[in-house]
């Protein structure tokens, strides 16, 4: 590294030493008036370090001026950095500091006796010389403000990823000690609150508001906390006739933020609860990640976040894989006896017919058919089911086994293509 103060005399330190009496304090008070975040009484540490920095930092430059030395030890400046972290300044306010005790010192140099006797060459030499040096204790005080903030960060995140555990144990933990980790990683429990299974969780919490995150095995987790729920919306369920109703389902501007903070990565949200249940939605949430990664929840789609509670079925289907094979294989078994067209026109219709709960006229609209033909291909299905189509189990076992195709849920395969 350059040591621009070898090109000084060495005479001109010694002559400047006495001419520079005072000029710590001089620093000081053009720092405190210039800089509002040091606007502050010199007490205790804080006082006894910023005098120190200021003298050391003089002494040692005028006794570096002649010798082509290296800076040395820039421990003070170091600590220094990580001082003011400490004391809540910023990184701009520490520069500002240097920027100010700069430009007050060369005004000082600048004004000595021994100054305005030095040839111009030796001028430039001492004002490189300054600079320089005062850009290398910067560089030193700058490391130390960014080694504090990278500790405190590291620390900060280890308290939030033990959050996180505690929030996903089941059975649940006490009150107590949630809201105890909760205080120690300085995250104030929301009333309503979503987990979120999404890779890179520590960078997408950091685009959310109000979020904590953990880089679990396999996958992450983000605790998201809920903004304003509106109305509920009761979402029909196709193939069922029946409803559920999801709070937050109209919660449009919560949700876009949600998707905002995912960044086109992979994701599932689970369900809005409340902090004593958050084990529930981080539980469902990591259920349905490994059927969306497969492409099971949007088939054919490029919606990168799902949420879990819109795919209860196929979540329940997933949980008991043979239970659910065994299912499909029963309720469809009437249409691998037909013909292999004849046996994709009937789960074809089959599954319209259901979805618009019996109504023909529905289901010839779905289908681009005449109900006179959806009238004949029922007649025929109800000879290969027999009475099935008319008992209530067997229609709900049959429209899950379709939905199953329809999904591949669980690794099923379509009849027609056997």
């Amino acid at each position: 590294m350059d040591r621009p103060w070898s090109r000084v005399p060495s005479w001109v330190g010694a002559a400047l030493r006495p001419e520079l009496a005072g000029t710590t304090d001089e620093i000081i008070a053009a720092v405190r008036a210039e800089v509002p975040d040091y606007a502050r009484p010199l007490t205790g540490r804080f006082g006894m370090r910023i005098t120190e920095g200021v003298s050391v930092a003089l002494g040692q430059f005028v006794d570096l001026l002649g010798r082509d030395e290296p800076l040395g030890d820039s421990t003070i400046y170091r600590a220094l950095g990580q001082l003011e972290h400490r004391e809540g300044r910023t990184l701009a306010a520490l520069q500002s500091a240097y920027q100010v005790g700069t430009r007050t010192m060369w005004r000082r140099l600048g004004g000595s006796t021994t100054a305005r006797q030095l040839p111009p060459e030796v001028i430039f030499s001492l004002a490189e010389a300054l600079f320089s040096y005062i850009e290398q204790i910067t560089a030193a005080s700058v490391a130390g403000w960014a080694a504090e903030e990278s500790s405190r960060a590291s620390s900060l995140q280890a308290r939030r990823h033990a959050l996180v555990e505690v929030l996903a144990q089941h059975p649940p933990a006490a009150p107590a000690e949630v809201d105890r980790v909760a205080a120690a990683a300085g995250w104030v429990l929301p009333a309503r609150l979503a987990a979120l299974v999404v890779e890179d969780a520590v960078a997408v919490a950091a685009r959310l508001p109000a979020a904590i995150a953990a880089d679990l095995d396999p996958v992450g987790v983000v605790i998201v906390t809920v903004a304003s729920v509106g109305a509920a919306r009761t979402n029909h369920v196709p193939g069922f006739g029946a409803a559920r109703t999801d709070p937050a389902s109209d919660n449009t501007a919560w949700l876009d933020r949600v998707r905002a903070g995912v960044g086109g990565r992979p994701a599932v949200l689970g369900p809005v609860v409340d902090p004593a249940q958050a084990h529930r939605s981080v539980a469902r949430a990591q259920a349905a990640w490994p059927l969306h990664v497969a492409g099971l929840l949007h088939p054919g789609s490029d919606e990168t976040l799902a949420r879990a509670d819109d795919h209860l079925l196929a979540l329940l289907l997933a949980a008991e894989p043979d239970l659910a094979a065994d299912l499909y294989e029963r309720a469809v078994a009437p249409l691998r006896a037909l013909p292999a067209g004849a046996a994709a026109r009937g789960e074809e219709t089959l599954r319209a017919w259901l979805d618009a709960h019996g109504d023909i006229t529905a289901t010839a609209a779905a289908l681009h058919v005449h109900p006179q033909t959806v009238r004949y291909r029922l007649a025929g299905l109800r000879d290969a089911f027999g009475g099935a189509l008319d008992d209530p189990a067997a229609r709900l076992e049959l429209a899950v086994a379709l939905r199953m195709s329809a999904d591949n849920c669980c690794g099923t395969d379509h009849p027609a293509e056997n």
